[in-house]
């Protein structure tokens, strides 16, 4: 039996997907639906498991032994939301959540494979090498990516990451994204902004080095980080922490760009001051550093910033059929 906390949201949803895909449906959903009008429950039609069961109830259920043998936990449950300013519920949800967790799992030998963030690297001076022995060098710019960052510490420091699994994840794109809100990726944003009116915005660049729509991130499809996430479930040896990134940074104008010839169209894109709250949290290039994964053996190719848009766009977004769905995999 394999456990997706979060398993309705953007990542573990998808991780559903690649299971059923993969012909395993022994799965254990672990969320909190909220509203209707989110649409998070959508994420899970048309896709498999064998239970459902609210976060707030999971741990009780766990230490009660409620629940049937599970061989690996995903843990991908969590506010994501680099916005969030409740430090104390970041803290609750995103550090003393996972603890409980982990230790449940180190005790009883489970595979423990959770979600970490490229937000813990900060603004990148120190870089973003996902050697455990550089870890506490980093700084983070927000609450959420401090979150993420303690948890980290903690595997380390406790011994947990010997057995553990954890993925910075850097900037992910894709289907099952559309409850995010202002949180969904770029390329969502762009797709109806070009579908309303036939332009995207983008923030100036507030460096002199650095053009507008020059900023720069590593952009990873949706289906790039499940692949990963399934090598590591079926690598049970292979544990600490990766980066989960293509390795290869690209800028915003050529993400809007790819995003209009997915449509068939001509970029027309317009530039806007980025909002003063912003500018000095605001990373200008993130690069995730891939030795580290393919040196413990993993050799599939990234899709490139096209093919992943192309993918997205086609066969999800300008679709009848835009979830993750058994029937249109």
């Amino acid at each position: 039996m394999v456990v997706i906390t979060g398993g309705a949201g953007f990542i573990g949803s998808a991780m559903l997907w690649e299971l059923n895909r993969n012909g395993k449906d022994d799965i254990i959903i672990v969320d909190d639906l909220g509203s209707t009008t989110t649409g998070k429950w959508k994420n899970l039609s048309g896709l498999s498991f064998s239970d459902f069961i609210h976060t707030g109830k999971f741990l009780s259920w766990l230490a009660e032994n409620r629940l049937p043998e599970i061989s690996t936990v995903i843990h991908m449950g969590a506010i994501s939301a680099t916005t969030e300013t409740d430090a104390s519920l970041l803290m609750e949800n995103n550090y003393n959540y996972s603890k409980e967790l982990a230790l449940h799992c180190a005790s009883r030998n489970i595979r423990f494979i959770y979600a970490s963030s490229a937000a813990t690297y900060g603004d990148g001076a120190k870089g973003y090498n996902d050697d455990e022995k550089n870890l506490k060098q980093f700084r983070p710019l927000n609450m959420y990516g401090y979150s993420k960052y303690l948890f980290d510490l903690w595997a380390l420091k406790t011994g947990i990451l010997k057995q553990a699994a954890g993925l910075k994840f850097f900037n992910v794109f894709g289907p099952n994204e559309y409850h995010k809100g202002d949180m969904s990726s770029v390329v969502f944003k762009a797709f109806h902004q070009i579908k309303h009116s036939g332009s995207v915005q983008l923030f100036e660049s507030h460096r002199s080095n650095c053009r507008h729509g020059e900023q720069m991130r590593d952009f990873i499809y949706i289906k790039d980080c499940t692949a990963i996430m399934l090598w590591l479930l079926e690598n049970r040896s292979v544990n600490g922490i990766f980066n989960a990134g293509t390795g290869r940074a690209r800028s915003f104008k050529d993400l809007v760009a790819a995003t209009f010839s997915a449509l068939g169209l001509e970029p027309e894109i317009r530039y806007i001051p980025m909002p003063e709250t912003l500018r000095d949290k605001y990373q200008y290039f993130t690069q995730a550093d891939m030795n580290k994964l393919s040196s413990y053996g993993y050799t599939r190719p990234m899709a490139s910033l096209e093919d992943g848009i192309r993918d997205y766009v086609g066969n999800y977004l300008d679709s009848e059929t835009p979830h993750f769905d058994n029937h249109n995999p």
